[in-house]
C-alpha cells in the first residue's frame, strides 16, 4: 500500500493550533517592530514630513526576506520609494535580521488597512494582501479613482456635502455662483482664468470650490488639486527640507486645475508666495485653470506681492456679499427639508433675524436643534429654540441702541444728528432717517411706538413705512442695499 507523503498528509487539531498560534505570534511582532521602525522614523524627519509622506503607510504581509509596505497612491509609492526606501530597508533588517528586502506597493480597493504576515521562511499560504500589483502608469479617467488620487497625492479631499445642487443661490452671491458653473464646465474660459472668489467667512466660498471640483471630477478625464493655503506652504516647507523642491513643483504643476484656498494665509510668506506665483504662471501658460479664494479682493490683500496681486486680478475677480434675511431663510428651509424635521417657520426666522453674518454658523445652529429634537423627540419650538441656543445667542445679542444707530447713520451721509428728531423732508435728511428706523427695527428689540418717539414722537406707521421703503429700495436699487448692509455690520462688530 503507497505511503502518502507528509506534505500532503492532514494535519492534526494540535498541529493546526500550533501553526496558527504561531502564525498569530509572528503577526504581533512585525506589528511591533512596525511600530518601533515607525516612531523613529518620525524623530529622524520631523512631525510634519513624517504626517505629509509617510503616516498613511500600511503594514502589509512578509514573503521569505521580503516586508511589503502599502500605501493608497503611486505617487506616495514613488516618493517613499525614492526618497526613504534604503532607509526602511536598513531600519527593518535591524529590527528583524531575517528581512533584508522592503516592497512598496499600492493598496488597491478593499485591502484591508491592518498587518498580516505569512511566515518569514515562506512556508505555508502567502495572505490575500501579498498579492497587490502596482497600479498600472497610465491614469485613469474613472470619477472614483481621480478623487482617491486628489486626496491622497496632493491635497485636501473634497466635501461631498458641497455640490452645486446643495448650494443656495441669491441676489448676494448668484454672480459668482455663475462664474463657478462657468468654470465647471468650461475649465480655463477665456476671461475666467484665474478665478478669484472673494467675501467674508461662512458665505460660500469653500463650498463653491469643492462644487467645481466635485462637477469636474464627476465629468472624469481631468485631475483636480484642492488645498488651503497654508496647507501649500506646509507641502512646500517640507519639500524644501527633504531637498526635493523639484518633485513639488513637477507634481503640482501636472494638474489640470489648482484650487487654493484662503489665500490670504500666504500674506507675510514671502518664499511660499514666489514658489505659488511661479506655480502660477506655469499652470496658466500651459492653459490649466487656477480658482483662489480670500476673504478680500485681490487690491485689498495688501501683504501680497504686486506681481501675484495684479496677475490674480486679471481673470475673474466674483465677490460673495453678506447674506440677506430672504437668502438665509432659504438656506434654513433647504437644510430643514433636507434633514427630514418640522421646523416651524417662525423658528426659521429668527434663527434668520439673529444669526446674520455667517452661514456657517446659521447651519450649525439648526443642526443643532435637530440633534437635539432628534435625541430627545421633543417638537423645535421658539422657547426651545432659544433655550438650546443660548450661547450662541448670547454671543449674537450685542445691545445695539437706538441713538448709536442714529449716529452711525448720521455719520454716514453726512447729516445732522438733530435731523433724526427733525421735522425737515428733505430726501438728503428724510432717506437715511429711514435707513435709521429701519436699522432700529431689525437691530433692537424696541416696539414701533418706542422707536418713532426716539425720532421726533412719530407716530409707529410712520415707521412701518419707512421699513418699507427701505426694504423696497434694497431690492432695487444693489449700491443702496450695500450702504444699508455696511451699516449693519459697522454696528453689529
Amino acid at each position: 500500500m503507497p505511503v502518502t507523503p507528509s506534505s500532503e498528509m492532514p494535519l492534526s487539531s494540535d498541529e493546526g493550533a500550533g501553526l496558527q498560534s504561531a502564525s498569530t505570534g509572528m503577526s504581533g511582532l512585525l506589528t511591533e517592530a512596525w511600530d518601533r521602525i515607525s516612531g523613529r522614523m518620525r524623530s529622524e524627519v520631523g512631525d510634519v514630513e513624517y504626517r505629509t509622506w509617510l503616516q498613511q503607510i500600511v503594514l502589509g504581509p512578509v514573503d521569505g526576506d521580503e516586508v511589503t509596505l502599502m500605501l493608497p497612491t503611486r505617487f506616495l509609492r514613488d516618493w517613499v520609494r525614492s526618497q526613504y526606501g534604503d532607509r526602511l530597508s536598513t531600519l527593518w533588517n535591524q529590527e528583524i535580521p531575517a528581512i533584508r528586502r522592503v516592497e512598496l506597493q499600492v493598496m488597491r480597493p478593499g485591502d484591508a488597512a491592518a498587518p498580516s504576515a505569512a511566515p518569514v521562511d515562506g512556508e505555508g499560504d502567502k495572505p490575500a494582501a501579498a498579492e497587490v500589483t502596482p497600479a498600472p502608469a497610465a491614469r485613469s479617467s474613472a470619477p472614483a479613482e481621480r478623487v482617491s488620487d486628489t486626496r491622497a497625492d496632493l491635497a485636501a479631499p473634497l466635501d461631498q456635502r458641497f455640490t452645486f445642487d446643495t448650494f443656495i443661490v441669491g441676489k448676494p452671491n448668484e454672480f459668482a455662483y455663475a462664474c463657478a458653473r462657468r468654470v465647471a464646465e468650461k475649465p480655463s474660459s477665456v476671461g475666467f482664468n484665474p478665478l478669484f472668489l472673494y467675501g467674508g467667512v461662512g458665505l460660500g466660498k469653500t463650498h463653491l470650490m469643492h462644487s467645481i471640483g466635485a462637477e469636474l471630477l464627476r465629468r472624469g478625464g481631468i485631475s483636480v488639486a484642492y488645498m488651503s493655503a497654508e496647507k501649500f506652504m506646509y507641502r512646500f516647507i517640507a519639500a524644501i527640507r527633504s531637498q526635493s523642491t523639484v518633485e513639488f513643483k513637477d507634481h503640482l504643476r501636472s494638474v489640470d486645475v489648482l484650487m487654493i484656498d484662503d489665500l490670504q494665509f500666504l500674506i507675510g510668506k514671502d518664499n511660499t508666495q514666489e514658489e505659488f506665483f511661479h506655480t502660477f504662471n506655469a499652470l496658466v501658460d500651459a492653459g490649466r485653470q487656477i480658482v483662489v479664494s480670500a476673504d478680500k479682493s485681490p487690491s485689498d490683500l495688501s501683504g501680497l506681492e504686486d506681481r501675484l496681486r495684479t496677475r490674480l486680478g486679471c481673470g475673474m475677480v466674483a465677490d460673495i456679499h453678506a447674506t440677506t434675511f430672504e437668502l438665509r431663510i432659504s438656506i434654513l428651509e433647504a437644510k430643514a427639508t433636507a434633514s427630514g424635521v418640522v421646523v416651524p417657520g417662525k423658528v426659521l426666522e429668527f434663527l434668520a433675524h439673529k444669526i446674520t453674518t455667517n452661514v456657517r454658523e446659521l447651519e450649525g445652529a439648526l443642526n443643532r436643534l435637530i440633534a437635539h429634537a432628534n435625541l430627545f423627540g421633543r417638537p423645535i419650538t421658539l422657547e426651545s429654540t432659544q433655550d438650546v441656543l443660548h450661547d450662541i445667542l448670547k454671543a449674537h445679542d450685542r445691545r445695539v441702541t437706538i441713538e448709536e444707530i442714529q449716529r452711525k447713520v448720521s455719520e454716514h451721509w453726512n447729516i445732522r444728528l438733530t435731523d433724526m428728531s427733525s421735522a425737515r423732508r428733505a430726501r438728503a435728511v428724510a432717506r437715511p432717517r429711514q435707513v435709521a428706523m429701519y436699522l432700529a427695527k431689525q437691530l433692537t428689540s424696541r416696539s414701533l411706538p418706542e422707536i418713532g418717539r426716539k425720532f421726533g414722537n412719530r407716530d409707529h406707521t410712520t415707521v412701518m413705512h419707512a421699513v418699507s421703503r427701505v426694504q423696497e429700495l434694497m431690492e432695487r436699487d444693489t449700491a443702496f442695499a450695500e450702504d444699508v448692509e455696511l451699516l449693519r455690520r459697522m454696528l453689529e462688530s
